[in-house]
């Protein structure tokens, strides 16, 4: 079987499983990574969003035969450690805003915020309301205006 190996986390990992396996499902089950959640398995929920080399994807469509050794995965449990501490600005918002309900989609909301925000800043401006128009993320619980408030504040927090 073959192995793929990456940086998860900032830890090199290596997996044997097959090519066509999606990333999304060599986190969870073979590295025990749970933050991102399965929600419809093609890429529409983003409930599994994570970042790979910084910029958000959805590992349910990522083959693992796509991801290199080079390359760093970042999920919601290495979020804090971009930034050395116990919680990444963005997670501190969430909790002060109170936006969670369920928290199925949580960490999959907070890893696309933090790509837009950082998006957003490489461009040398504060997101505004047509980046946060461009999250697409699934939130069954309806709490959109909660996460909205909770990325600007996230925002502020990381400048």
């Amino acid at each position: 079987m073959p192995q793929h190996t990456f940086i998860l986390n900032g830890k090199a990992v290596t997996a044997e499983v097959e090519d066509d396996v999606r990333l999304l499902w060599v986190l969870r089950d073979v590295l025990g990574v749970t933050g991102p959640k399965y929600g419809c398995g093609v890429g529409v929920c983003r409930a599994c969003t994570s970042h790979l080399n910084g910029k958000a994807v959805t590992p349910c469509t990522v083959p693992v035969k796509e991801v290199t050794a080079a390359d760093e995965v970042t999920t919601i449990e290495g979020l804090p450690a971009t930034v050395g501490r116990a919680l990444h600005p963005m997670q501190e918002a969430w909790l002060d805003i109170d936006v969670a309900q369920c928290g199925y989609c949580q960490p999959g909301q907070i890893m696309t915020a933090v790509a837009a925000v950082r998006r957003a800043q490489e461009e040398g401006r504060e997101i505004d309301e047509a980046d946060l128009d461009q999250i697409r993320n699934i939130c069954r619980c309806g709490t959109y205006n909660r996460i909205r408030e909770a990325i600007k504040e996230g925002a502020r927090r990381m400048t």
